[in-house]
């Protein structure tokens, strides 16, 4: 199965997956967890994302 995603979806979702990026970032995670999280959300950002949001560190 071949998915791309080109145009003005394509920069949203970058924007999204650098903001998520960015919480992980500076949540209150230890490094390890912060990152598997940013791997996670750079290999597979499409479920990496939607498990991040469910279950991934929150910011303080």
């Amino acid at each position: 199965m071949d998915f791309q995603v080109t145009g003005i979806l394509g920069f949203i979702w970058l924007c999204i997956v650098i903001w998520a990026i960015i919480k992980v970032a500076g949540s209150t995670a230890g490094g390890l967890a912060k990152l598997i999280w940013i791997l996670l959300l750079l290999f597979v950002p499409v479920f990496g994302f939607i498990v991040w949001f469910l279950f991934g560190p929150k910011a303080p």
